[in-house]
């Protein structure tokens, strides 16, 4: 009887990621497995997702797959010269990791120890797992200037040093850890459901294969002690606000000697007073006066670095952009700083002497004498609001 196609029975794409495998995968498994299906139809169920693991199996190896993809079944069938791949550790693991996350879905576990450590070695037998150290998350504000043109920095961050007093046992002076009496020193135990074996973390010892009777009281019986770092961080010009650097190694710990995880600095931007950012781009509102509005003349205006002058034609109106190329910020990954857009407001004079409110009711009616060409804008308006009730 003919096998059914890898892909068919997945129901995904030749094309699919191995992300979108892994999900197809663990959909099926969920729906088929034979915990979840008794009675009439539990053989079916079963047919189906034996079908599935070895869909799986194949096609998350991406050696397999590709011997697959080239000869179909005989490229994987062990029998046949063209097979490549195989039932080592290698080929097992990306079905392990997959079963273990849907394990946890149905029964109510956990994927893999340690709330989803990573394993930093180790195999697939007996013996103490290692697990990589959680990430950790610095958040890091700085002014736009030192965005723009970055900057060094020390910041202080929590790092874990060897506990002299038990020198690292985590086991009061004296005293020693002892075998754990569930696992056997283990550090895993295995779990029954059906006809699958499940290997999960001691939850006595939590995968470390011990248990301290009488823990330090210095570190509590962690064998490490909470302190504090400075660390060195080198800000590139250019970054943006939510941008994140990553410091290899400063995260925590890992388990049963692991490697530790990484820190990551989010970059938090402080508002500035004069200047808002679009990307590469800076904007900036400049307040000028009735009278240099109408004769027009330059102003000086202030850039990240330096200060430009900006020249106001005669009659700048309010709401008028003037565009300063290259005055932005060069970003990260940019090959060129982007533009600083200056946005004119005219401001209304206020708190008027009655001089000045003299002098204005004398340009106003002169203003008037001189017809709609002193006023565009007011004259379109007005012909536009006559035709909205004609």
């Amino acid at each position: 009887m003919a096998k059914r196609d890898y892909y068919e029975i997945l129901g995904v794409a030749k094309n699919a990621s191995d992300e979108d495998i892994k999900k197809a995968y663990r959909k099926l498994a969920m729906k088929h497995h034979p915990d979840r299906n008794q009675g009439d139809g539990a053989k079916a169920a079963e047919e189906r997702f034996k079908d599935a693991k070895e869909a799986y199996e194949m096609l998350s190896d991406a050696q397999k797959r590709a011997a697959y993809d080239q000869y179909g079944h005989a490229g994987v069938d062990p029998n046949a010269g063209g097979f490549r791949g195989g039932a080592g550790p290698e080929g097992f693991g990306g079905f392990a990791e997959a079963f273990g996350d849907i394990f946890g879905d149905i029964f109510g576990g956990q994927g893999g120890p340690g709330g989803g450590g990573r394993r930093g070695g180790g195999g697939g037998g007996g013996g103490q797992k290692v697990y990589r150290g959680n990430d950790l998350s610095y958040a890091m504000e700085i002014s736009l200037e030192e965005a723009a043109l970055g900057k060094d920095s020390q910041i202080r961050i929590p790092s874990w040093e060897h506990c002299e007093t038990c020198s690292g046992t985590g086991a009061k002076p004296g005293t020693k850890a002892k075998t754990c009496g569930t696992c056997n020193g283990a550090g895993t135990v295995h779990m029954r459901q059906g006809f699958f074996s499940i290997q999960q973390t001691c939850p006595h010892c939590h995968g470390t294969g011990k248990i301290i009777p009488e823990p330090c009281t210095v570190c509590d019986g962690a064998g490490k002690i909470k302190k504090q770092k400075t660390l060195e961080v080198k800000i590139p010009a250019g970054i943006n606000e939510g941008m994140r650097i990553r410091s290899a190694g400063n995260g925590e710990p890992g388990t049963n000697g692991g490697p530790p995880g990484d820190l990551y600095i989010e970059i938090r931007i402080r508002q500035h007073d004069i200047f808002e950012r679009d990307g590469d781009d800076l904007h900036c509102t400049v307040p000028i006066g009735l009278t240099l509005a109408a004769l027009g003349g330059s102003i000086e205006v202030p850039t990240l670095s330096s200060k430009v002058e900006i020249e106001l034609p005669e009659g700048t109106q309010h709401g008028k952009t003037f565009r300063l190329r290259g005055k932005g910020i060069k970003g990260i990954r940019s090959s060129y700083p982007g533009d600083l857009y200056c946005h004119v407001t005219v401001e209304t004079p206020v708190k008027l002497t009655e001089h000045q409110r003299k002098l204005l009711k004398e340009l106003d009616e002169s203003l008037k004498k001189g017809g709609d060409r002193h006023s565009p804008n007011a004259k379109s308006w007005t012909d536009r609001v006559k035709d909205l009730f004609k």
